[in-house]
């Protein structure tokens, strides 16, 4: 989730995938309506929508610390400390909102006052609050890959080795978790209820290093948003079977379904926001490439009001790399930090 790649052989790449076509920039009904320039420093990687509370959550690293917004107006509300994480949870039921840092913080989402912190293994990244049995699921690209959390009291219910190293989940709310493995070409299943992997659904050459996750869940439809090749890929959630594969934009690093408009968002490092019309269980197109921001690869979907909110700043020039190396990013632009909104 943390790693830019600005790689500009996307041509190369989705043309030589069984003939897919570039997708087409424009001609949609989505627009970027609104930015926000809220500014502050260190770095930034995932946002929340707390859609229940009405809160905006982003975690910001450099200093370590949550930034909250108001989700409908934008305004500032406060920020929770010393959480240097790259994700964060709610769960509006105990009223408790979990950051996927070292330790974990837990805290209070009325008060956004720290509760407890709570040890875990590992290297703490993506995140997942499953509402099935009230779990929070802190992934890690070192073993052990997941550690779940009870969502009520912060205690430690148990780990699991997912195979890989784990990027977006989602959850059915039925017991069962899928999770996006980058290095191995997979899906991984977990059963909520034993916390055990019952399956690895593989890609079959469709997408590689995949980073994006999301999930139909009345179709039982699984769409994972890859980087090599750059494509998104549906799937069945219940065998793996592979229904089709589209081509998305550069460096995809997050995807959320819309089951009001039956469309996929997958947001791209690059700059773009692709969007996956979900004909029916079995045909897909690509409705529209919006073009964002150039760094915008997170989002966030707020269910009340139909609006996707991005993340994203402007960055200076990256100096020279060291032969052969390749070229990095540049600092950040004081006081760009910004989030996007957009609307049909």
């Amino acid at each position: 989730m943390r790693r830019f790649c600005l790689v500009c052989a996307i041509g190369i790449t989705i043309s030589a995938f069984v003939g897919l076509a570039q997708p087409t920039p424009g001609g949609g009904p989505y627009k970027v309506s609104k930015t926000v320039k809220v500014g502050g420093v260190g770095t930034f990687d995932t946002v929340l929508a707390d859609t229940v509370g009405r809160r905006l959550y982003i975690p910001r690293k450099n200093p370590g610390r949550i930034m909250v917004f108001n989700l409908d107006t934008l305004e500032p509300v406060g920020e929770i400390p010393d959480a240097a994480a790259n994700g964060a949870v709610v769960d509006s039921k105990s009223g408790h909102g979990f950051a996927s840092s070292k330790p974990v913080v837990m805290w209070d989402t009325k008060t956004l006052k720290t509760i407890k912190t709570i040890e875990v293994q590992g290297g703490p990244d993506a995140i997942l609050f499953d509402p099935f049995n009230e779990r929070v699921y802190i992934f890690s690209h070192t073993s052990p890959h997941a550690t779940a959390i009870n969502a009520v009291d912060g205690s430690v219910v148990g780990t699991l080795d997912l195979g890989g190293m784990p990027e977006q989940a989602v959850t059915d709310g039925k017991g069962h978790v899928y999770v996006d493995i980058r290095d191995t070409d997979k899906v991984a299943v977990i059963d909520a209820k034993t916390l055990t992997v019952s399956a690895q659904y593989g890609l079959g050459g469709k997408g590689g290093r995949c980073s994006g996750l999301a999930i139909d869940v009345k179709n039982q439809i699984l769409f994972a948003g890859c980087r090599e090749p750059q494509t998104m890929v549906m799937l069945s959630a219940v065998d793996g079977k592979i229904l089709n594969a589209l081509p998305i934009g550069s460096g995809v690093d997050s995807a959320i379904f819309n089951p009001r408009t039956m469309e996929t968002y997958s947001a791209q490092v690059d700059g773009t926001l692709t969007i996956i019309k979900e004909k029916s269980p079995t045909t897909f197109v690509v409705e529209q490439t919006l073009q964002t921001k150039e760094s915008a690869k997170q989002m966030a979907w707020d269910d009340k009001t139909n609006r996707i909110l991005l993340i994203a700043a402007d960055y200076d020039p990256a100096p020279a790399p060291p032969a052969g190396k390749a070229a990095g990013r540049g600092p950040m632009v004081a006081g760009s930090f910004s989030i996007l909104v957009v609307t049909k």
